[in-house]
């Protein structure tokens, strides 16, 4: 059984399970609803991005976590097979981020696209795909290491806090503290800690609206520019991307089923 086989089934289990369906309607209900009442396309744009920033990695943790969990006992069949544990990790990963990818484009891409918001829906795609295998990566490095899935749950949880509430207070911490030294390269080195904020600066310059982002895009952009800060956010974004899923795909080999 290859690679290919085994992503087939997890995608189509996936969809089967109809999470993804009422996913993407939710979302285009949501997005469709703001850009609609809004006046202002900017500031409808800031509102789904905060959504898009806040709330996919919430429900990527989630769903990622609880599939994992309750496919243990398929996974657990499918490994008496002649087949790596190497593919049955990458077939369950790649078919998760990119089912939940689809649920992201119908429902808050598509909308923008209709009215005619392409370019700010073409950086919130990238942003948003590399935000949903992150944290799906996170999913399945805790499920895989955390038997009990109420305490799994409740720690991804807690992953998700840390990066969109407690981090940007850590932040705060910082600039108040220590605002006599100089820490804009600081800054940038604790920023690039977060994957959300990674996230949002990538945007954010990219529009030309780091003033809106606050004193980390200011910094992001004094030192990179406009140009060079998207390169640089993005060479952090695939760091992201790839580091939490080889930790899980690690864990995963290790695991006594």
């Amino acid at each position: 059984m290859n690679l290919r086989k085994i992503f087939k089934y997890f995608f189509s289990d996936i969809v089967r399970s109809k999470w993804i369906p009422v996913y993407a309607v939710l979302l285009f209900a949501l997005t469709s609803g703001i850009i609609y009442f809004s006046r202002d396309g900017q500031k409808a744009f800031i509102s789904l991005l905060n959504i898009a920033l806040y709330l996919i990695p919430l429900l990527c943790l989630i769903f990622g976590s609880v599939y994992n969990y309750n496919s243990r006992e398929f996974v657990e069949m499918l490994l008496t097979q002649p087949v790596t544990r190497k593919s049955v990790f990458m077939g369950q990963y790649l078919s998760l981020g990119l089912s939940q990818t689809a649920g992201f484009v119908l429902g808050m891409i598509l909308p923008l696209f209709i009215y005619d918001f392409s370019i700010n829906a073409a950086l919130l795609l990238a942003a948003g795909v590399f935000l949903i295998f992150i944290f799906n990566g996170f999913a399945l490095l805790v499920s895989n290491m955390v038997n009990d899935k109420v305490k799994g749950v409740g720690i991804l949880i807690a992953v998700w806090l840390f990066f969109a509430v407690f981090y940007d207070g850590l932040m705060l911490f910082m600039f108040y503290y220590f605002a006599d030294y100089p820490l804009e390269k600081a800054t940038i080195i604790a920023s690039s800690l977060n994957p959300v904020d990674v996230a949002r600066t990538f945007i954010m310059l990219r529009l030309d609206m780091s003033a809106l982002f606050g004193y980390t895009g200011a910094v992001f952009k004094k030192y990179f520019g406009s140009g060079a800060g998207i390169y640089v956010s993005l060479l952090i974004l695939h760091l992201w991307m790839i580091v939490p899923s080889l930790f899980a795909r690690r864990k995963f080999r290790k695991k006594d089923f």
